[in-house]
């Protein structure tokens, strides 16, 4: 699965316990006629793919949703959802009309000669 977007936020490196657990967040805003503000977390070594990353940048990320079911004190079971991001790549922008033939200028048209009344008669109907 993958998230296209725009870089909302690029949060700093955390680090969690004695075991040195590393996680680094980023919100990507989508493009599409609702926008959704997208968190994506990068985990342990795949938080160093974020540094060539700045607010601004049209990226696409490849994610997993991942979920977790947990028990409270009191015996309640939740359930917890968050999208893990594995790669990241900038997205180029593409220029509007990039693919069009060029327009020739005004004046590289003639205008037409002079039409006579007669000179329509050969069309077939």
């Amino acid at each position: 699965m993958e998230v296209q977007g725009r870089i909302k936020m690029i949060g700093e490196t955390q680090t969690f316990g004695n075991n040195g657990f590393r996680k680094r967040e980023v919100v990507v805003t989508t493009e599409e006629q609702y926008p959704q503000h997208i968190l994506v977390e990068f985990v342990q070594d795949k938080t160093d793919l974020l540094n060539n990353y700045q607010v601004g940048q049209q990226v696409k990320i490849n994610i997993n949703l991942r979920g977790r079911e947990w028990v409270n004190p009191q015996g309640e079971t939740k359930y917890f959802n968050s999208v893990q991001g594995w790669r990241i790549e900038a997205v180029q922008q593409e220029a509007t009309g990039e693919n069009m033939p060029p327009v020739p200028p005004a004046d590289a048209f003639e205008p037409a000669g002079d039409l006579k009344e007669d000179d329509h008669d050969d069309l077939p109907f």
